[in-house]
């Protein structure tokens, strides 16, 4: 994924949140019926209540975080889980640093 994607796909405060979020899952969201939270990532129901929009919304956001390779989406029967790609992150870090 190229910088410029990775770069707009952080430029909104919702998707910031997300990330922060997603960095201490245990700490920000509840226990989840259908896996470990660190391992399979957070429900995107819990997102959309921790955001207070519509499920819809939540679904864009984490489109665009996936598309740009900052999450990892997991299907578990109609749940979507989600996951911070850390190393993707600290790509694009050094990259940024370079500048």
């Amino acid at each position: 994924m190229d910088d410029i994607s990775r770069i707009s796909a952080l430029a909104n405060e919702s998707r910031l949140a997300i990330m922060r979020w997603l960095k201490a899952p245990r700490r920000h969201f509840p226990v989840q019926p259908h896996g470990d939270i660190d391992e399979l990532g957070v429900c995107c129901t819990f997102i959309t209540d921790k955001l207070g929009i519509a499920p819809a919304t939540t679904t864009r956001h984490m489109r665009i975080l996936a598309d740009a390779g900052l999450v990892r989406a997991t299907r578990v029967g109609k749940f979507t889980y989600y996951k911070r790609i850390d190393a993707e992150l600290k790509k694009l870090s050094r990259e940024l640093s370079q500048l």
